[in-house]
C-alpha cells in the first residue's frame, strides 16, 4: 500500500492521492512537460479524525512529519521564474508546501522539516499551491475543509453531490478530483 513516490518508512498510511499516479502515468505527463519534485510525508493517524466540533477553530488539529528538502525548493522556485504553477497531489502535501512557505517571496518555500499542524479552513489565504489532485474526502474532515478553502466549499459541494448522483464510490483509490487552480 505505497504510492509509486515512496521513498522513505514513516507513515500510518500511504497519502492516498498519490495512489492514482502509476509509473506509466507520470512518464506521460513528464513527456508533456510536468516537472516532478518529491516531499516526504508521514501521514499520522490523525488524519482519519473527525471534526467534533462546531466550530473548526476548536479542533485540535493533528500533526504529521514532513520534509520539504532544497532540492524540492529549488524545483519550485525554478518552476516559479519560468511562470510556471506548483501542483500538489494530495492535502497533505498541500499543507507541506504551505507550512514551508517563504514569508519573503510569495508563491515559493524554504527546506523546511518538522511537524505540521497546519489547520486549512475556509478563509485560508494560500501562498504556494495553485493546483491540486485530491480524493473525496468524509464529511466533518479537515480534509474536507481544506478542499473547501481551496476550490470553495459551494463547488466542492456541488462536486460530491454530483459524484454521488453518479454512484462514485469512496475512499481512497478511483475517486480523485482534480482542481487545476484554486479558487480562493
Amino acid at each position: 500500500y505505497q504510492t509509486v513516490f515512496a521513498r522513505s518508512p514513516g507513515s500510518v498510511a500511504a497519502p492516498t492521492a498519490g495512489l492514482h499516479l502509476t509509473v506509466a502515468a507520470r512518464e506521460v505527463l513528464k513527456a508533456r512537460g510536468v516537472g516532478w519534485a518529491c516531499v516526504t510525508l508521514h501521514v499520522g493517524l490523525g488524519t482519519f479524525r473527525p471534526v467534533e466540533v462546531d466550530n473548526l477553530d476548536e479542533h485540535l488539529m493533528h500533526e504529521e512529519r514532513v520534509v520539504v528538502g532544497p532540492e524540492l525548493a529549488a524545483a519550485i522556485a525554478e518552476t516559479r521564474a519560468a511562470g510556471g504553477k506548483v501542483m500538489a497531489v494530495g492535502t497533505t502535501v498541500v499543507r507541506a508546501l504551505e507550512s514551508a512557505r517563504d514569508p519573503n517571496r510569495s508563491g515559493h518555500v524554504v527546506p523546511w522539516e518538522g511537524k505540521t499542524r497546519l489547520l486549512i479552513q475556509p478563509g485560508y489565504s494560500f501562498g504556494v499551491v495553485d493546483g491540486l489532485l485530491t480524493n473525496f474526502h468524509q464529511p466533518r474532515s479537515t480534509l474536507l475543509a481544506l478542499v473547501g478553502a481551496f476550490a470553495g466549499m459551494r463547488q466542492i459541494h456541488d462536486a460530491y453531490r454530483a459524484a454521488l448522483d453518479a454512484g462514485y464510490r469512496f475512499l481512497s483509490y478511483g475517486d480523485a478530483m482534480w482542481i487545476p487552480e484554486r479558487a480562493c
